[in-house]
């Protein structure tokens, strides 16, 4: 008999916990890429915002509303996280379904900050990067979108792919950062 690949793309690798650090897979939801089209960024934001209650976030933001999150994820773009756009939107934005597509890492305690510190090669002190911020930027070599929603918690989302790698480049950091913690 045919043995099936688990559908999660961190399946035995997660939870993984150490003294003030924890990372775990986030379950799998709907990931929605919203791309306006030239000269529609308005009419998309309003059209968002009557049917899901959000906007469209500003450049580095995220937003959120009960289970759904909208999330900046680069250059006139926008992730829908939880939820599915209204059909009606197609006529001003490209739609794309990109959940199989993204694992989704949360990586969350008081050495979070620390354990990304040593991995993404961007500022993300409390200052630069609060509660509600979102950005691309590379975990070593592999793309990431960094989800700042909670204090203390960081979503991390990876190429589905790469969800294997990221979790051991991420454990191996834990060990390090909790190890000095202790010392």
């Amino acid at each position: 008999m045919a043995e099936l690949i688990p559908t999660s793309p961190a399946h035995g690798l997660t939870p993984f916990t150490l003294a003030d650090v924890a990372l775990h897979e986030g379950a799998m939801i709907p990931i929605w890429s919203i791309a306006p089209y030239r000269g529609q960024e308005k009419t998309v934001a309003a059209h968002l915002q009557k049917t899901m209650g959000l906007g469209f976030p500003p450049p580095g933001a995220l937003l959120s509303k009960g289970a759904v999150t909208i999330a900046w994820s680069g250059y006139d773009q926008a992730f829908l996280m939880g939820g599915a756009p209204d059909p009606g939107l197609s006529a001003h934005a490209a739609l794309s379904d990109q959940s199989d597509a993204w694992a989704r890492l949360i990586l969350s305690g008081p050495l979070a900050r620390a354990v990304l510190a040593r991995l993404v090669p961007i500022d993300l002190s409390a200052a630069a990067f609060p509660v509600g911020a979102a950005t691309r930027s590379m975990l070593g070599h592999m793309n990431l979108l960094i989800l700042h929603a909670d204090e203390g918690v960081f979503t991390l989302m990876i190429y589905r792919s790469m969800a294997a790698t990221a979790v051991h480049e991420l454990s191996q950091v834990m060990r390090m950062v909790s190890a000095r913690a202790a010392i």
